[in-house]
C-alpha cells in the first residue's frame, strides 16, 4: 500500500475516554465516535477516508479490513491486549499499531484483590441472600486472606504489582512465567505450572493474548488444584475452558471463581451475555472491566491518542507493537520522508542514491528493522521534485511512503 497524503479523520469505537477525542481534535482531526464495537463489514464501511482508528477489545481488525482501508495509517488499541488486531497484516499494509501496556495495571490489580477477598469471605452469596430478605449471619466458609497462598500465572506488569500488594496483605505469593522473571519481595518462583497449582490455594491468571495460550487452562489444571481453591481470570477469555470450570465449581472442588473475560463477549451493552458460568454460587462475573476505572480510561485515552498523533505528525513508532521502534527529532525547515519497506539488504543505500542523484540533501536520517520489515525516517531539504517520490515509490521493496512537512 502506497500513500503520500493522509486524511485528518479519526474513528473511535467502544466508548473510548473523551480525552482521546479532545487530544485528536486539538491536533486537527475530525473525530467520529461510535459507542459499540463494529463487525467486519461495518468497520470497512466506517473506515472510508479514516487515517486513525481507536478500538478496545471487541472490535477485530482483520486482514480483510486492512486491505479495504488504504487511508488507514495507524490503529490504537485503548487497552493492554492487541490480539484483536492482525498485527502481521497491519505491518504488511504499513499500518502501525499502538496499545497501553501500563495505564490500567493498577485498576486490574485492585479488582483482583477485591475479588480474592470477596470470594474468601463468600460475599457474593451473602449479598444475594440479603437482597432476597435472608439474614444469614454465619462465619461458615468465610476466611481471611492473610496467610493464604496465592499463585500468579503470568508475572508481567500486572502480576508483579499484584504480588507486592498481596504480600502486604499477608499472603504468601508463588508465581510461574515462561520467561525468566525476577521475583519481587518474598515471592517464590515455580519451575512449572504444575508445581504452582499444587502449592497454592488461590490461582489468578495474568497471561498475554498470544495464540499459544488458547485453552491452556482446563480440566487437567483444575483437577491439579487443591480442593476448595479459588480461581481468577482477568487476562484473556480464550485461555480457560469454562465448561471444565463449571464442573469443578458444581462438584465443590473449586470453592469460588472470579471471571472478567470470556471467549465470546457481547459487542454492546444491549446484547445478551451468554455463559455457562451464570447462576453459580460464589462466582463473580464482571463484563471485562478489569481496566475500566475512570482513572485508567483517562490515562489510556491520553496515552494512546498521543501515540497516534505523534505517529501521524512525525512518523515516530516508539512503543508500536508491530513496527520497528524509532523516533527522530525533527530538523527545522525540512520535509520528512517516512519509508516502510521489506527488510532486505541495501534499501538505505538505494534511498540515498535516489536522493543524491536528484541533488537532495539529507539533514537527518534513522533506520530500524524488525523481523521482515524496515522503517527509515529521512529529513531532507525543502526543495525536491515529484520524480524523487515516484522513484522511491517504484522500489520493489516499498510498502508505504509518506511525506510530512515540518
Amino acid at each position: 500500500m502506497l500513500t503520500l497524503d493522509t486524511l485528518n479523520r479519526a474513528l473511535l469505537l467502544e466508548n473510548i475516554h473523551p480525552d482521546a477525542t479532545a487530544r485528536l481534535t486539538k491536533a486537527g482531526y475530525e473525530v467520529r465516535t461510535i459507542p459499540r464495537a463494529l463487525g467486519e463489514d461495518e468497520l470497512i464501511e466506517a473506515l472510508r477516508g479514516v487515517s486513525l482508528l481507536g478500538i478496545r477489545s471487541r472490535t477485530h481488525v482483520t486482514e480483510r479490513v486492512l486491505a479495504a482501508a488504504p487511508d488507514l495509517l495507524a490503529v490504537g488499541a485503548f487497552c493492554i491486549g492487541t490480539n484483536q488486531v492482525d498485527l502481521t497484516a497491519a505491518a504488511r499494509h504499513g499500518v502501525a499499531v499502538f496499545n497501553a501496556p501500563f495505564s490500567n495495571t493498577r485498576s486490574v490489580v485492585e479488582l483482583a484483590i477485591a475479588e480474592i477477598i470477596s470470594m474468601a469471605r463468600r460475599l457474593p452469596e451473602k449479598n444475594a441472600k440479603m437482597h432476597a430478605g435472608v439474614w444469614d449471619k454465619s462465619a461458615k466458609g468465610a476466611h481471611e486472606v492473610r496467610g493464604r497462598k496465592l499463585g500468579i500465572v503470568g508475572y508481567g506488569n500486572i502480576g508483579t504489582q499484584l504480588s507486592v500488594i498481596a504480600e502486604s496483605l499477608g499472603m504468601t505469593v508463588y508465581f510461574y512465567d515462561i520467561a525468566d522473571k525476577l521475583a519481587i519481595g518474598n515471592a517464590r518462583r515455580c519451575s512449572s505450572l504444575e508445581e504452582l497449582l499444587e502449592s497454592v490455594e488461590t490461582v489468578t491468571l495474568h497471561v498475554d493474548g498470544r495464540a499459544g495460550n488458547r485453552g491452556f487452562f482446563g480440566e487437567a489444571e483444575f483437577a491439579r488444584m487443591p480442593s476448595r481453591s479459588l480461581f481468577l481470570n482477568l487476562s484473556r477469555g480464550f485461555v480457560v475452558d469454562h465448561a471444565a470450570l463449571r464442573r469443578h465449581i458444581e462438584s465443590g472442588h473449586i470453592a469460588g471463581a472470579a471471571i472478567d473475560v470470556f471467549p465470546s463477549e457481547p459487542r454492546g451493552n444491549n446484547d445478551e451475555f451468554v455463559s455457562e458460568l451464570r447462576g453459580l454460587n460464589n462466582v463473580i462475573l464482571t463484563p471485562h472491566i478489569g481496566g475500566s476505572t475512570e482513572e485508567a480510561q483517562q490515562d489510556i485515552g491520553e496515552f494512546v491518542s498521543g501515540k497516534l498523533v505523534d505517529f501521524a505528525a512525525s512518523g515516530a513508532t516508539s512503543m508500536s507493537v508491530n513496527m520497528p521502534n524509532i523516533a527522530l527529532p525533527s530538523v527545522p525547515g525540512t520535509h520528512r520522508l517516512v519509508h516502510m519497506h521489506k527488510n532486505v539488504p541495501g534499501v538505505l543505500a538505494t534511498i540515498n542514491r535516489v536522493l543524491a542523484e536528484h541533488g537532495v540533501n539529507v539533514e537527518g536520517q534513522l533506520l530500524r528493522t524488525r523481523e521482515e520489515y524496515g522503517y527509515v525516517i529521512t529529513d531532507i531539504g525543502t526543495t525536491y521534485s515529484d520524480e524523487v517520490l515516484n522513484e522511491l515509490h517504484a522500489m520493489d521493496v516499498t510498502i508505504r511512503l509518506r511525506t510530512i512537512e515540518d
